[in-house]
């Protein structure tokens, strides 16, 4: 009998191909360019720029205008002094400019990010210095794909060592805010700087750099949220960076005095000017795209193309999806009103909340011995009151205590504090028993100043005692 030998597969196994997911950057090289858009944005820009590195060197009083003393807790704002209880107005201020980006996102897109974002500011300004150090565009691919030589070596160094000055003066200026600055550049530049002064300049400093230097489109597409959820707070009649297709199709070169219309082409000539001048590298005639930040930089260079051409302007503009449909635009619409009434409304509410801040805090905290008998024979209870003045002139304030009959008061019953100081004291209160209603009783704290009244602040602790039968 014949033995069957099983026979072995050899069938080569079905070929999988691998995918990289992950998509190599490539450096996006910027074109100088001129017009209206890019003028706005030097304003928005220099604007920034005068209050981050101004504000800081103004003074108030005989100190910085614009100061975060955080080892004693306060935080000087020009005329007023903040404390950390205070912090609920900060709170409220950062929901105040949320509400005013949701209403600039829904009226005009990402203008924010095109004309003043910190990011978008300071990448234009790292490729400034690349121009001015290694040529525009075409100059600077060139010297990239060149084998070093002391020509690129020295060009590359002064574009770095400018990108570090920025970065080194933004660093100190931030720092400044927290340090005062009129003691933090002599110190610095005498290396007697603190070690944490030290460490955060250094830290902003590569911060910046990184930032703005080689990150710049990346932190735009991948690390900002408002990328993400722009395309909800955008609707048909917000107005947005757009090609107009109908327009510029069929799009293709040809000569200044060609009759294109006749050869069944649009506007565009499809010189491509509108991918090189766009700092995330998009090409705007693919529609909308997360990428784009808004900053106009493709309108003013089509604008210029459409000049020598003689053609009309607005190829790439400000524009709205009904708009490219041929429909009427809405610019007011409910969704509009409803963020600026509530704008409003927070606005309204958050200046009256520091106009009538009050000017003086009293915290009072009960001693830990909840009652002891003093030398009369009375029940006595200590307490440590702390007197912080948020007024920017000296006070003297008067301290009281009510809510027993019969409750006498020992201790300074009268403090001066300057501006700006917390001063704290101790006070005894003591009552006879038979005068004790009960063990556990509510009194009042109140504190006034002598020179404005209106300065006074209240505050609720319980005096304790023995049981009562």
């Amino acid at each position: 009998m014949t033995q069957e030998i099983p026979v072995r597969d050899v069938t080569p196994p079905p070929k999988v191909e691998s995918v990289d997911l992950y998509a190599k950057r490539e450096k996006i090289y910027t074109r100088a360019f001129s017009g209206l858009y890019r003028n706005l944005r030097r304003v928005g820009g220099a604007t920034l720029f005068l209050l981050f590195f101004g504000t800081v060197w103004l003074n108030w009083d005989g100190r910085q205008a614009v100061w975060w003393n955080l080892p004693e807790r306060k935080f000087y704002v020009f005329g007023a002094t903040y404390w950390p209880q205070d912090f609920i107005l900060l709170s409220a201020l950062l929901i105040i400019a949320a509400f005013g980006l949701f209403f600039i996102t829904v009226f005009a897109g990402r203008v924010w990010c095109g004309y003043t974002c910190p990011q978008s500011v300071f990448t234009w300004v790292f490729m400034w210095a690349e121009k001015v150090t290694e040529g525009d565009r075409n100059q600077r691919m060139k010297l990239d794909k060149q084998p070093m030589s002391a020509n690129k070596f020295g060009r590359k160094a002064a574009k770095h060592a400018i990108w570090l000055g920025v970065s080194l003066v933004t660093a100190i200026t931030f720092v400044g805010y927290f340090t005062p600055i009129r003691e933090l550049v002599p110190d610095f530049l005498t290396l007697e700087i603190g070690g944490w002064a030290a460490f955060w300049i250094g830290f902003f400093t590569l911060a910046t750099y990184g930032n703005a230097g080689y990150l710049r489109e990346q932190v735009c597409i991948y690390m900002c949220p408002y990328a993400r959820f722009q395309s909800v707070m955008f609707d048909k009649d917000t107005l947005i960076v757009s090609y107009d297709p109908r327009r510029g199709e069929r799009r293709g070169p040809r000569k200044k005095d060609a009759d294109y219309k006749a050869l069944g082409m649009g506007d565009c000539i499809d010189c491509t000017m509108c991918v090189q001048v766009c700092p995330t590298g998009i090409d705007i005639r693919d529609g909308l795209q997360v990428e784009c930040i808004g900053c106009a930089a493709c309108i003013d260079a089509c604008d210029t193309i459409m000049d020598k051409m003689g053609y009309p302007r607005g190829l790439i503009s400000y524009t709205t999806e009904h708009n490219l449909s041929g429909q009427k635009t809405h610019l007011v619409r409910p969704r509009l009103i409803g963020y600026a009434v509530a704008l409003i409304a927070m606005l309204t509410l958050f200046t009256y909340a520091v106009i009538a801040r009050p000017l003086v805090q009293l915290d009072v905290s009960k001693d830990r011995v909840l009652f002891r008998e003093n030398a009369e024979g009375h029940v006595e209870n200590v307490y440590a009151l702390k007197i912080a003045n948020k007024a920017q002139h000296p006070q003297t304030f008067v301290v009281e205590a009510s809510g027993l009959e019969g409750l006498r008061y020992d201790g300074d019953s009268e403090v001066t504090a300057a501006a700006g100081e917390q001063v704290s004291l101790t006070v005894e209160l003591s009552i006879p028993h038979e005068k004790l209603p009960s063990s556990t009783n509510e009194i009042m704290f109140h504190v006034q100043s002598v020179d404005d009244p209106s300065i006074e602040d209240d505050a609720e602790s319980r005096f304790i005692g023995p049981s009562v039968r």
